[in-house]
């Protein structure tokens, strides 16, 4: 076996043993999700206003993204409507090619409709970018949102980032219900 190749399973084997081997208790998800609203909300009051007038909010407070050739993520949170947790999801995603580094961040899609809404709580594990398109919202001056992003019927965020990791995305991520 070459050296590189040994060094890439090498590589993926950390990853993957950095990952969390157990889900969340309800309550530590609970816990982590108004925290990671909360600090949503600091940095952009336009994100307060479009999570106020969407149908339902998948927060995931802990997205944990390493590798080295080849790499993962995986994260635990929880979707609200009206304000209240409904049901608890995972976010989980691997990848090869170039990319190097860790991060631990903080992911948020709003679902702008209640038919997005409907077609994502009705499906047997979601996958950005293949059930559907998730527009990513980059915060401008004070905090605002690109107001053409700010009329599509998904919108994801994505902040908090600590730690070094090329590739913001939500594409090829699946979202999977936990059952508790």
């Amino acid at each position: 076996m070459s050296r590189n190749i040994r060094a890439l399973l090498a590589a993926a084997l950390l990853v993957l043993a950095a990952m969390p081997v157990a889900a969340a208790s309800r309550e530590q998800i609970d816990a982590d999700v108004r925290e990671a609203i909360n600090e949503l909300y600091r940095h952009s009051s336009s994100a307060k206003e479009l999570a106020g007038k969407s149908a339902g909010m998948l927060v995931f407070p802990k997205v944990i993204k390493g590798g080295i050739g080849i790499g993962g993520e995986y994260g635990e949170g929880a979707l609200l409507i009206g304000g209240q947790t409904v049901a608890y999801y995972n976010i989980a995603s691997a990848s090869i090619g170039f990319q190097l580094g860790g991060q631990k961040r903080s992911q948020v899609i709003l679902f702008m409709s209640q038919r997005e809404l409907d077609k994502f709580r009705n499906s047997d594990g979601w996958k950005a970018g293949g059930d559907a398109s998730v527009a990513l919202a980059t915060l401008g001056a004070g905090g605002q949102i690109d107001s053409e992003t700010a009329k599509k019927p998904i919108i994801g965020f994505i902040y908090s980032n600590k730690g070094l990791m090329y590739n913001l995305t939500f594409e090829g991520s699946k979202i999977t219900e936990i059952k508790k």
